[in-house]
């Protein structure tokens, strides 16, 4: 059914467009910005100097010291990790809203902040490999969150988007689980997609999610992709839980 102009404008008044994050309502016909500007404003990238590695904000301590407990236990598959935004308000908020309450459009705003990281990836030995979800949250929510940030990184950059994982295995959802559980949660669950392993190997894959926790998901992912042969392995995500945050992750 297509709706006049007064019936969008009806429909406008009814149910007006909102913020994905805060929720204020935003002038307009709805096919303007889905976060408002003072979220935008608000999106805060951690602090520096950083771990070389994985970009966990080292506060005080020498950049150059050559141990970091975050990332220590993290096998050398994965090769490096960054991340646009510290997951607090409002990114944690745009993230709960693309992976669970049906925003999938915030993945053009939310990839295109991955393609501006500062991350290996413009070569042509480089490919773009989203995590893939269970296939029982793939018929609920109707998509992969992480396979459509992928796709506007790989547009963005004009690289290659190669779908060479698949979960063989449900698990437990990671949200509540300490860093070993979700380390054996995930240990084995990623599995190669058939005909993957022409296209990464060699390649320096970058290995995108939307969040980064602990590092076990990108772990067990950069310990398949290696087994096929990948280069490197560096997870790109939209934003990180740090201890000081003030929730979990989703």
């Amino acid at each position: 059914m297509r709706l006049t102009s007064w019936g969008n404008d009806l429909l406008d008044l009814l149910l007006p467009p909102g913020c994905a994050a805060c929720k204020t309502w935003l002038p307009g016909d709805g096919g303007g910005p889905l976060v408002c500007g003072r979220c935008r404003s608000r999106l805060r990238a951690a602090s520096w100097p950083r771990c070389p590695r994985c970009h966990f904000p080292r506060g005080a301590r020498r950049v150059e010291a050559p141990d970091c407990i975050e990332c220590r236990d993290w096998p050398p598959e994965l090769t490096a990790a960054r991340y646009a935004y510290v997951l607090e308000p409002p990114a944690d908020d745009l993230v709960h809203a693309l992976k669970y309450e049906g925003w999938n459009e915030l993945a053009e705003l939310m990839g295109g902040a991955l393609a501006a990281l500062d991350a290996p990836g413009d070569g042509r030995d480089s490919v773009v490999v989203p995590v893939p979800t269970t296939a029982r949250r793939m018929r609920r929510r109707g998509y992969n969150q992480a396979e459509l940030l992928a796709r506007r990184l790989a547009a963005e950059r004009g690289l290659r988007l190669v779908h060479a994982l698949e979960r063989s295995g449900e698990g437990r959802s990671q949200t509540t689980l300490t860093p070993t559980e979700r380390r054996e949660n995930v240990r084995g669950v990623f599995a190669h997609v058939a005909g993957a392993a022409p296209l990464v190997s060699g390649a320096d894959v970058l290995l995108v999610d939307d969040v980064l926790t602990t590092g076990a998901t990108a772990s067990s992912s950069a310990t398949a992709l290696a087994s096929l042969g990948a280069a490197s392995v560096t997870l790109v995500a939209y934003a990180r839980a740090l201890p000081s945050g003030p929730r979990q992750a989703p």
